[in-house]
């Protein structure tokens, strides 16, 4: 299976109208450039999800769940650190569901939106709240913030 997303920073708090919100908080046991393995609990859900390299806005994803239990041994116990938490949105725009991450902890004061579509040449319409593109930026991907956080960024 194959995840191809967009991400965007955001011009504005416009989209919080109408969103909904899920609690996250995950780890990686491995942040490895050619591939990452996650455990992730939102709310009472957990899941493992291995994920490849990422090719232009492409990568391979296979999750599976797990009991959360499990999850919270993995995440105190084996996991990189610090841990990745967050508040994700969904905001349903046009035809498509916006993600939109608030970050929290080391991370803290970093938003992004995210959006996942069936092909890279898909056409979808971005809303106005969305800004600067950010998909090939390294560092807007989850499992670098583990080593180099939001808070320690200079620019």
């Amino acid at each position: 299976m194959n995840e191809i997303e967009r991400k965007f920073l955001l011009k504005d708090d416009s989209w919080r109208e109408g969103a909904s919100r899920q609690y996250y908080k995950q780890g990686y046991l491995s942040s490895h450039k050619e591939r990452t393995v996650r455990v992730r609990i939102a709310e009472d859900k957990a899941f493992l999800t291995v994920k490849g390299k990422t090719i232009g806005m492409t990568r391979a994803e296979f999750e599976y769940a797990i009991p959360v239990a499990e999850a919270r041994i993995m995440l105190d116990t084996l996991c990189e650190k610090p841990l990745i938490e967050k508040y994700r949105y969904t905001v349903q725009y046009a035809r498509f569901v916006w993600e939109i991450d608030e970050f929290l902890g080391e991370n803290e004061g970093l938003i992004v939106a995210e959006i996942e579509l069936p092909t890279e040449d898909t056409p979808f319409a971005l809303p106005t709240w969305a800004g600067k593109e950010v998909t090939t930026d390294a560092r807007y991907y989850n499992a670098n913030l583990i080593q180099n956080p939001y808070k320690k960024w200079t620019n």
